[in-house]
């Protein structure tokens, strides 16, 4: 079975009765967790993005609180999941000022923690890789905002 493009979907859920949409949006989000993490997110989260950043931020918060620092293999195999998790956050929103945020919080959290960034290859790359992120989301942004950001960044960047 061939997939409709989104065009054609949009086509076809624009003609739906209303309570006919709302039994297509429960049954998709009954099969998979992320269509209703989504949904959750749109729903009751969109209209206040600061309180979404919160609830990211005391996520992660409680992630790190968790990561065994006994071992450069747990540790990474920790970040790693908190990146993944992140992620996901961040890939609902879509804005690029709460990437921005959670990805700065990331990295101030790792550095926080103590672990020697440059001492693990894999670790550091994956802390480079969030600064890349960062910066390809700065740069987006109108100019004002890229100052405030850069200052930040040049921060993170001493490890």
């Amino acid at each position: 079975m061939k997939a409709a493009t989104i065009n054609e979907l949009k086509k076809e859920l624009t003609a739906l009765p209303p309570k006919q949409l709302v039994e297509l949006c429960l049954r998709l989000a009954k099969y998979k967790k992320e269509s209703k993490e989504l949904l959750t997110y749109l729903i009751f989260e969109s209209d206040n993005e600061s309180d979404y950043i919160r609830a990211i931020k005391s996520d992660m918060d409680v992630l790190f609180e968790e990561l065994n620092m006994d071992n450069y293999y747990f540790a990474k195999k920790g970040l790693q999941k908190i990146v993944r998790s992140i992620s996901k956050y961040i890939k609902y929103s879509g804005i690029k000022n709460t990437e921005i945020e959670v990805l700065m919080y990331f990295c101030k959290k790792m550095k926080a923690t103590g672990i020697k960034i440059g001492y693990s290859p894999v670790i550091e790359n994956l802390y480079n890789r969030q600064l890349t992120k960062i910066k390809k989301s700065i740069s987006s942004l109108h100019e004002d905002l890229q100052f405030d950001y850069q200052q930040e960044i040049e921060q993170l960047e001493e490890y």
